[in-house]
């Protein structure tokens, strides 16, 4: 070979090297295979904000390890499900359990206990968003509590100090009952009850500051509106709704209107990224057709019930929750079920009016008589996810929707009672000097 063609040679194989680091190196392009629901639902922490199965523990004596037996919520179905996180209902019947709500109250707490106490491997106790996240890693269902109904605190700050104790981390200021310091939407047009003139007492205000104070979500499910939009007023931390559904949708007085959902999203005041609204799964609260339904049997219904319970009465049997649930079931078998559209309509319709960030699931699971068609326990809980991305939910949104938005609103709380707590305020219910 020639020198000349040596020398070009050599020249050009040092000189790639310099023109290779010179020029910008070339970008192969990133593709993402779209991810399919089911992964998307079991990369989510799945979190229910209200499930009555605490009263078949205390009443039945039933065990999450036990067949679902016509429930909705046991350890099979919670895997099946992917349910990361549920909050067992602290509830009370105002009637009878009346003059002793305090002690069914504990009774219901010692109940979530004992389940978590016999099963270590498969539930633990949890009190705080990293109690949820410590679940998840730890592959057990985490056990939170909230209590349905401001009767339980029995007009006392103590007590509700107390419950928080124990590990209760909401509380719905009312039930269907109004209980004197607060109004709910079940008996709103009762000229017989004793209504609040602005929707708080000073008492109720009281209340919610506490709440605030101590880190317990204040949950707006079941109130009336006026005590909904005092109670946001009056929160310094975002508020929320474990188990309230759409109005615009379905005309129940316990839905909220596209209005109280813009105000959920906007409480917390100034710096909060604002509430969430956990859509209950009740056909009632889901459909108008079957509310409509459910009311017009309502008359037959009632008497049927009533006469059921004086005959368990006469015969010695005890009338609890689950002997009420029992009849209301044999009603509602006789409406035809709505189609699972009709839940996703609802998530839509709060994902689309107050925002992506402000919708979740409370399903009201074994506190209702009748769910859409599909959603027979927490195990069909995935069937949500692949409808929500059938609609063109991305996995991200998913992610908010089935458990995202509530831990962001839970921290939220936990950081506003760590302010309050290093401040020092009087009680409004407190009379003053000059009255």
């Amino acid at each position: 070979m020639p020198a000349t063609k040596i020398s070009l040679t050599l020249l050009l194989m040092t000189a790639l090297p310099l023109a290779a680091q010179s020029l910008p190196a070339k970008k192969m392009p990133v593709t993402h295979a779209p991810q399919n629901a089911a992964t998307v639902h079991k990369n989510a922490i799945v979190i229910d904000t209200h499930a009555d199965t605490t009263q078949r523990m205390l009443d039945d004596k039933y065990d999450l390890a036990q067949p679902l037996d016509g429930g909705h919520l046991n350890f099979d179905a919670a895997k099946k499900g992917n349910l990361g996180a549920e909050f067992f209902s602290i509830w009370v019947e105002p009637d009878l359990y009346k003059g002793h709500y305090a002690r069914r109250t504990l009774e219901l707490i010692d109940a979530v206990y004992q389940q978590a106490a016999k099963h270590p491997d498969k539930m633990m106790m949890a009190y705080s968003p990293e109690d949820i996240l410590k679940a998840h890693r730890g592959h057990k269902l985490a056990a939170l509590m909230g209590i349905e109904g401001g009767h339980s605190i029995e007009d006392s700050l103590g007590l509700l100090r107390d419950y928080y104790r124990l590990g209760v981390r909401y509380m719905t200021l009312t039930w269907s009952n109004s209980n004197g310091w607060a109004d709910s939407s079940g008996d709103i047009n009762d000229t017989a009850i004793q209504h609040t003139q602005d929707g708080l007492s000073d008492f109720g205000k009281d209340v919610v500051y506490e709440m605030n104070r101590l880190g317990m979500m204040i949950d707006i499910s079941h109130v009336s509106d006026k005590t909904f939009y005092r109670t946001v007023i009056t929160s310094r931390a975002p508020v929320f709704a474990s188990h309230s559904s759409a109005r615009a949708l379905c005309d129940a007085p316990r839905n909220m209107t596209d209005d109280m959902l813009r105000a959920v999203a906007r409480s917390g005041g100034p710096g909060s990224k604002g509430g969430v609204v956990m859509v209950n799964f009740y056909s009632a609260f889901l459909s108008e057709d079957y509310r409509k339904a459910w009311e017009a049997q309502a008359p037959a219904r009632k008497a049927a019930e009533q006469a059921a319970i004086d005959k368990m009465k006469a015969e010695g049997k005890p009338v609890n929750y689950s002997a009420i649930n029992e009849l209301d079931k044999q009603w509602a078998a006789k409406i035809p079920r709505p189609p699972l559209s009709v839940l996703i309509d609802h998530i839509d319709h709060i994902a689309k009016g107050a925002g992506i960030d402000h919708v979740g699931l409370g399903s009201d699971f074994d506190g209702i008589s009748s769910t859409p068609q599909g959603i027979d326990s927490v195990a069909d809980l995935p069937k949500i996810t692949a409808a929500l991305m059938a609609r063109g939910y991305s996995a991200s949104d998913c992610d908010k929707i089935l458990g995202g938005n509530f831990l962001r609103v839970f921290r939220e709380v936990v950081a506003t009672s760590k302010e309050l707590q290093a401040q020092t305020r009087p009680r409004i219910a407190q009379r003053q000097p000059a009255h």
